[in-house]
């Protein structure tokens, strides 16, 4: 999923035809292939039903992600050439002595999970300083913006 890259404030306001263009067919072709890409990758999340909201004020933008069962140490958050991906694993390894704990089990689902959701972010925002936290289940990604493309006000002489 893309986030917009331009923003149109005001009416007038040029909008980038590529950018819509681009941002349809990755939509439509999203919704073709039910989420997932042609390569049978994980394009929209159908690994699980983790939701994600993005959200942004006049300093930063904020990206927060369900989830639930994973350890800080289980999941990744990379940005690269203004990329972000979340992508979060879980594996239930077996040990030694398991059988005995297995035995009993007649349906076991919960082995593992993984989660992984990438987005593309607007020119606006700086990667020099991110930061990341997990907390009750819900990871918040804060992502500042570059002085030099927020609104600054101008004394009217």
């Amino acid at each position: 999923m893309a986030l917009p890259t331009r923003v149109s404030r005001a009416l007038g306001t040029p909008v980038d035809p590529f950018g819509s263009i681009q941002r349809e067919f990755d939509t439509a072709l999203n919704r073709f292939f039910g989420g997932r890409d042609l390569f049978g990758g994980d394009g929209g999340s159908n690994w699980a039903p983790y939701g994600v909201d993005v959200r942004e004020d006049a300093d930063h933008v904020y990206v927060e992600a369900d989830l639930p069962g994973f350890k800080k140490e289980e999941i990744d958050v990379t940005l690269e050439n203004q990329m972000l991906t979340i992508a979060a694993e879980h594996r239930e390894e077996s040990k030694e002595g398991d059988d005995e704990k297995n035995r009993g089990y007649l349906l076991r689902e919960r082995r593992y999970d993984r989660f992984q959701r990438s987005f593309t972010l607007p020119s606006t925002v700086s990667d020099q300083q991110v930061q990341a936290k997990l907390n009750d289940g819900i990871l918040t990604i804060t992502l500042n913006k570059r002085e030099e493309t927020k609104p600054r006000r101008v004394q009217v002489s």
